[in-house]
């Protein structure tokens, strides 16, 4: 991999640590192409061609990701929504029902004991939602 290769990538990580760091804070490609030190359009092809998924997909699956764990420890709905980054509750339930397969609250209600006692490394991997 050539240098140029290489500085691309450190500035493409540097925006995802900014998402994985942030993702409940309004967040827009524009100012993730801003960390990375590149025009929108021009991060948005690098991120998919590095992630393979755009920047704003990615920070919509650590979203449902991180609101899956609030109500797997019991959060309300509403409070999962809101800490998540999310402004709609209507708008929130129709893509994690859309990622997930069930609703935010049908998840909740679920019995979550079997994946409590998988290792928390191996439970990031398993547990996190897939948008393809």
């Amino acid at each position: 991999m050539d240098t140029q290769a290489l500085k691309v990538l450190a500035h493409l990580r540097r925006a995802k640590d900014l998402i994985d760091r942030h993702y409940g804070q309004p967040l827009d490609v524009p100012a993730m192409a801003s960390k990375a030190l590149m025009s929108p359009a021009h991060f948005s092809r690098e991120f998919k061609r590095a992630y393979g998924e755009t920047p704003y997909s990615y920070l919509l699956t650590r979203r449902i990701e991180r609101a899956m764990q609030l109500l797997r420890s019991g959060a309300s709905v509403t409070d999962a929504c809101m800490q998540v980054g999310w402004s709609s509750l209507g708008s929130f339930s129709t893509r994690f029902t859309e990622v997930v397969g069930e609703t935010p609250t049908a998840y909740r209600e679920r019995e979550h004991e079997d994946s409590e006692q998988i290792p928390a490394c191996i439970a990031k991997v398993l547990l996190r939602p897939s948008r393809f």
